[in-house]
């Protein structure tokens, strides 16, 4: 692993000297390009430079207590240092065998978040926008952009659906664990017995697709106009800037009516369907070993039942771990998922540690 790391170190010094280099600097695009290579190895580097200098102090502190012509209270103490220097070394190993596993190319990207209302009726658009708002505020903590893109909410302060822009560095890395079917359970408000009604949620987590990767035909597109409506049916303008978008090949038909624009409304609406459509290009060009890690935490399948919110108990189980929290109130009001979100992951890591030692 250290001539990984030196060899990483090497890479590293090269692209700093190409990046003072004037041919470098005057081409933009590979200037970011470099850059942003850069800027990837740059925790591997200083991972590696306090793994030198540890091992380095550890292979000292073995020659002192071992040197009989050293002071006693010096190779005492030299000897103490060892099984911290040992534990320390052994940590920033597995530090770096983390930083080495391959990495998914979309983690840094933006996402598009759906959310739909399964079973249970209102209860479960309710909770539909329970979870937006969950999101939305966790987005807020990771300073996220977040936009509304298609909306059906209900009259008494839920959502049918809702699709959401999530624009940010690594949105899709810390939020593709989300995908799968929440269960809530939780006594309604119009529950007269006190009796706990179970519902469920479901969750899409799609990488934005940039257009080198997705290029659409236009002449495979359907636009519709209409009006736009609120909750109830109501027209809420005169004018027919809603747009409806249908990718006849395919048949995904993506919506968008939050702007008062035309204009942005379709514009809107192309990203969510370009998003779509590159879900489905993954899906097709899935090789095993990718089937292999997607299975690791979860296969993202939204009929597969990740998580329950149990709001008598308030606690919420990810069932894929066995994690159990109960902060269930103050995790939905103020969207602290941080805990969660980085459980997943570490679990996600830790698979992926055991498979490449198996293989």
């Amino acid at each position: 692993m250290l001539e990984k790391l030196a060899s990483i170190a090497d890479r590293y010094q090269e692209l700093t000297d190409a990046l003072s280099q004037p041919q470098v600097t005057e081409d933009l695009n590979r200037f970011r390009d470099l850059s942003r290579e850069q800027s990837k190895l740059q925790p591997l580097v200083e991972l590696f430079e306090e793994l030198r200098q540890q091992q380095k102090e550890l292979d000292e502190n073995i020659l002192i207590s071992k040197d009989t012509s050293e002071d006693p209270e010096i190779r005492d103490m030299a000897k103490a240092e060892i099984p911290a220097l040992k534990e320390s070394i052994s940590q920033l190993e597995e530090n770096a065998r983390i930083l080495l596993l391959p990495k998914n190319p979309d983690d840094e990207k933006s996402i598009i978040l759906e959310i739909r209302a399964g079973t249970g009726g209102d209860e479960a658009a309710l909770f539909v926008a329970d979870l937006y708002r969950m999101y939305s505020r966790f987005a807020e903590q990771n300073r996220w952009k977040v936009e509304v893109i298609e909306s059906h909410a209900t009259g008494i302060g839920g959502f049918k659906e809702i699709s959401v822009s999530i624009e940010g560095k690594d949105v899709y890395g810390q939020l593709k664990f989300e995908a799968g079917t929440h269960r809530v359970q939780r006594v309604p408000s119009t529950e007269t017995q006190g009796r706990v009604h179970t519902s469920a949620v479901t969750v899409a987590v799609l990488p934005e697709a940039d257009d080198i990767e997705i290029e659409i035909n236009p002449a495979d597109l359907r636009v519709d106009t209409y009006r736009a409506q609120g909750a109830g049916g109501q027209h809420v303008n005169t004018t027919d800037s809603a747009i409806r978008i249908t990718h006849v090949p395919t048949g995904i038909v993506v919506s968008c009516q939050e702007e008062r624009s035309q204009h942005k409304n379709r514009s809107k609406a192309l990203k969510h369907l370009k998003a779509k459509l590159y879900e489905v290009q993954l899906q097709q060009t899935m090789d095993d070993e990718a089937k292999l890690r997607k299975s690791m935490v979860g296969s993202g399948d939204r009929s597969e039942r990740i998580r329950t919110y149990n709001y008598p108990q308030g606690r919420i189980t990810d069932h894929r771990i066995g994690l159990t929290v109960y902060r269930l109130e103050e995790i939905m009001g103020t969207g602290e998922i941080k805990e969660i979100v980085e459980s997943l992951i570490t679990s996600h890591q830790a698979n992926l540690l055991k498979t490449a030692i198996t293989h």
